[in-house]
């Protein structure tokens, strides 16, 4: 797994995983505002464009993020923030240690398997991959994200590097993720953010999600759709950090 970092490794570290499609970028802006007082570390997850191996499982995922905060980071960081497919695998890490991070923030991450999504998804992608590297029909897709504009180029590029078998891997894991029995023994204070204008399964997720872990604190985002906290408020979501920091 890659990770691009910004700040100073000797502060202490917030780790944040993008959403399914995406990438680093996702949290770049984020980044960017919070390096100055922390080390920030965005992995590219399995599977994506500037990653250095294939799709798995959101539980390989995690395993190799674990490995390294045990290998590079003594074990634990303060914060890990996740987006959707970012924000299942964090639910895996706290899942596998409970102990790995004082604060989680869980953004738009679904929790209720879908056996139908996951039938589609193969014959979906099938037909229609190709497409992918067209732009006439990435701005298509991107448009439907409601992301701001100006990460079109890197959505564009980054979509052009997924390979079709890797695609189909990461949406199917998304589309059966279910939350672990473990999740409740977590010691990490957990946000969970969700869009109020996303669909009702987001919504059934976060309350989920929510009643999984307990003393999280459930947070819904007046007005926002899928993903629109961390890519198009990164202002807000830094600060956000650092209210739920200094709160503390």
């Amino acid at each position: 797994m890659n990770y691009i970092e910004y700040g100073n490794a000797n502060k202490e570290t917030m780790i944040f995983l993008h959403g399914g499609g995406f990438s680093w970028w996702n949290y770049r802006e984020v980044a960017k505002i919070l390096s100055s007082d922390y080390h920030i570390i965005l992995p590219i997850l399995d599977g994506h464009a500037q990653s250095d191996d294939d799709f798995s499982t959101i539980e390989e995922n995690a395993q190799r993020i674990i490995s390294f905060i045990d290998e590079r980071l003594d074990g634990s960081v303060l914060l890990i923030g996740g987006l959707s497919l970012g924000g299942q695998i964090l639910l895996e890490i706290l899942s596998q240690r409970k102990n790995i991070c004082r604060y989680a923030l869980v953004e738009s991450a679904l929790a209720i398997p879908s056996k139908f999504t996951y039938s589609m998804i193969k014959p979906a992608f099938g037909s229609c991959y190709g497409l992918i590297k067209h732009r006439w029909f990435s701005k298509l897709q991107f448009s439907s994200y409601r992301i701001k504009q100006d990460l079109f180029e890197d959505y564009f590029r980054d979509s052009c590097g997924i390979s079709k078998s890797n695609m189909i891997a990461f949406l199917q894991a998304n589309s059966l993720y279910s939350l672990k029995e473990s999740l409740k023994d977590c010691f990490a204070k957990t946000y969970v953010f969700v869009g109020e204008k996303e669909n009702a399964i987001m919504k059934k997720s976060a309350n989920k999600i929510h009643e999984a872990l307990h003393g999280s604190i459930l947070q819904p985002l007046p007005k926002m759709y899928h993903g629109q906290f961390s890519m198009n408020h990164a202002d807000d979501y830094a600060n956000t950090v650092i209210r739920i920091i200094q709160n503390s």
